[in-house]
């Protein structure tokens, strides 16, 4: 039996049609009885649609609404009606406007709307196609959701408890995240004011009730083909931005970064009257590793290197390769006893580590290191710092290598001595007044050179 209309707007049963079913309850038809709609709205819902209580006495009459739901309220209340719906049937399948792109199938979408038909409707739609969806029944559910991240697009209905639409798209895009969120607001043709507001706050499209199921997933296909490229975008640009002041091998800071950090935490040392310590740790030997072990065995031994620096060094310190073999390192608020302590850690957490070649061949690496302080007579800008710490690698690397000095004070030198007989260096004692006289050989101590050696490094 032909209840409803056959008109676009969706289910509701017209006045004119009412009138056929009082004859239909005044002819006994048994129940249940089809309801017949519009030749793509029934599809578009999900197939046909069974009346159980059509205010036939003892039976159970059923209209399932599109838009507007207050039109078919009013109906349905003149036939008696309740309001429910049945699952699609197979002779009746879903209008498609093509298959749904692969780079945006299993996107999560979240749907807000308090009216269960509506929801039910809009999910059946969205995961027909291959979207995983979540349906809440408010705008505050739906920014709770989001907020628990893995959401790719949200469809919100304007008219809603507790949070409307409008409110919940406003407090979804002001969210601090550089990942883009579709947010799709549900509306009736006639409300153009709130679907201008809703454009105007940030919502990115709309779609109107009735749905047309090929507008509605071409609309959040196209979103999600949005969302897909800026993210591919953010993803980019921060590759780029990690490669512009990373070095890619060890992933420590570059030369170009060390400066910029450098300058910052000078000026910081300087405002605050705190001490900054800078330490140069050069490789020894390195290309006579690369010759016979291979530019492999050499890009292990620099990784290697970087590894032990992080395991060393506080958060808050700055770490970056220098050059081919070197590597700087800044330490704030640190004084001489700190700096040398931070040294001699990482020289002999190299020094003791073995490193393999061609033919699992190990061998053992060394470090020549210099550090320089800040404040001294001789240290009072950043690029004096550098000088400083370039100085003192150049006398380690002078002396044979595997050695740390560091540039103190009225230009003195200190050298931890090595013990005879083993190569390995000693560690260090708690430096206090500069000695005039080296220790004995064996014991722990520091040599005194006289006069600073002229810098290789010019100013950075």
């Amino acid at each position: 039996m032909d209840a409803l209309a056959r008109e676009q707007r969706g289910f509701g049963a017209r006045p004119q049609r009412e009138e056929a079913a009082r004859g239909a309850r005044q002819h006994r038809l048994p129940t249940p009885v089809r309801l017949s709609c519009g030749p793509g709205v029934g599809r578009q819902a999900g197939g046909a649609r069974w009346c159980r209580r059509l205010a036939f006495p003892g039976s159970d009459a059923v209209v399932v609404p599109r838009a507007p739901i207050s039109e078919l309220r009013g109906s349905s209340a003149t036939l008696g009606a309740v309001v429910d719906s049945e699952p699609p049937l197979a002779s009746e399948p879903p209008i498609s406007g093509g298959p749904v792109s692969r780079s945006v199938v299993g996107s999560t979408i979240v749907v807000a709307d308090d009216d269960r038909i509506t929801r039910e409707l809009l999910s059946s739609m969205l995961r027909a196609n291959g979207f995983v969806v979540e349906a809440v029944e408010d705008g505050q559910a739906a920014v709770e959701r989001v907020g628990r991240g893995d959401v790719d697009l949200v469809l919100l209905d304007i008219l809603m408890p507790r949070l409307s639409g409008l409110e919940a798209c406003r407090l979804l895009k002001g969210m601090t995240t550089e990942t883009f969120l579709p947010v799709v607001l549900v509306t009736v043709k006639t409300d153009t004011q709130s679907r201008v507001e809703g454009l105007r706050i940030g919502a990115d499209d709309y779609v109107c009730k009735p749905f047309d199921e090929r507008e509605l997933i071409a609309r959040v296909e196209a979103m999600l083909r949005i969302k897909k490229l800026h993210d591919h975008v953010v993803r980019a640009r921060a590759k780029l931005e990690q490669l512009s002041v990373h070095d890619d091998l060890t992933g420590l800071y570059n030369y170009r970064y060390l400066h910029t950090r450098l300058a910052e935490e000078f000026k910081r040392a300087e405002r605050y009257h705190d001490p900054l310590a800078c330490i140069v740790l050069d490789i020894d030997r390195l290309q006579a590793i690369n010759d016979s072990d291979g530019r492999s065995a050499g890009d292990t031994v620099i990784k290697g290197v970087a590894e032990a620096i992080g395991r060393t060094v506080r958060d808050v310190d700055v770490v970056a390769r220098f050059g081919g073999d070197e590597f700087l390192v800044v330490l704030p608020s640190t004084h001489f006893a700190g700096s040398v302590t931070v040294a001699e850690r990482i020289w002999r957490s190299v020094s003791e580590r073995p490193f393999f070649g061609e033919g699992s061949r190990p061998f053992r690496v060394t470090l020549s290191v210099g550090v320089a302080l800040y404040p001294s007579r001789d240290v009072r800008s950043k690029d004096a710092l550098l000088r400083a710490s370039d100085a003192a690698l150049h006398h380690a690397k002078r002396d044979g290598g595997n050695r740390i000095c560091v540039f103190q004070q009225h230009g003195y030198l200190y050298t931890p001595v090595v013990g005879e007989g083993t190569g390995e260096p000693l560690p260090s004692e708690r430096p206090g007044t500069p000695r005039s006289n080296p220790p004995p050989a064996g014991r722990r101590g520091y040599r005194i050179s006289d006069r600073p050696p002229s810098s290789r490094r010019g100013s950075g």
